[in-house]
């Protein structure tokens, strides 16, 4: 049985590993789920490393939301450079998944863009793990996770 992991923070201002859980649960059958919740945004690297080596996650979700300050943007570079490292290092896919604190206006649209991106991105695991057929039929189309998709360029 495939296994999929979910890594979160504490710091993320929403649930986001419960948004991501709930639309797994939703998108299929087939799987089991790891969650490994950390404090905030550079902790996710090796949590998700440890999902794949030592819990068996075929892939893993990793979800957070940095702050509004330059100091934020900086450690979110960090941590998607140590996301992208943890991928190559266990040649596992780790869709990367963060809602910046001042993408949004107010908490309601936050917590709404927080939802829909990581139930969004919850689909992209499941696709890429059971149904990857379905991303290359996207392909070109200018979908995004969160807020409404640009589409594609017409020419």
């Amino acid at each position: 049985m495939k296994t999929i992991g979910v890594a979160d923070t504490t710091f993320a201002r929403f649930d986001m590993g419960h948004a991501a859980i709930d639309e797994l649960e939703r998108s299929g059958t087939g799987f089991r789920i790891e969650r490994y919740t950390v404090p905030g945004v550079k902790d996710l690297p090796v949590a998700c490393k440890k999902l794949i080596e030592e819990r068996g996650c075929d892939i893993v979700i990793a979800l957070g939301m940095p702050g509004p300050m330059e100091k934020d943007r900086m450690c979110a570079h960090e941590a998607s450079t140590g996301l992208i490292r943890a991928q190559l290092m266990t040649n596992r896919h780790i869709i990367e998944v963060f809602v910046h604190a001042d993408e949004a206006e107010g908490d309601k649209e936050l917590a709404f863009l927080a939802d829909r991106r990581a139930r969004e991105h919850a689909v992209n695991v499941y696709d890429l793990l059971f149904r990857p057929e379905s991303l290359t039929r996207r392909a070109g189309t200018g979908l995004r996770q969160g807020f409404d998709d640009e589409g594609p360029v017409i020419r």
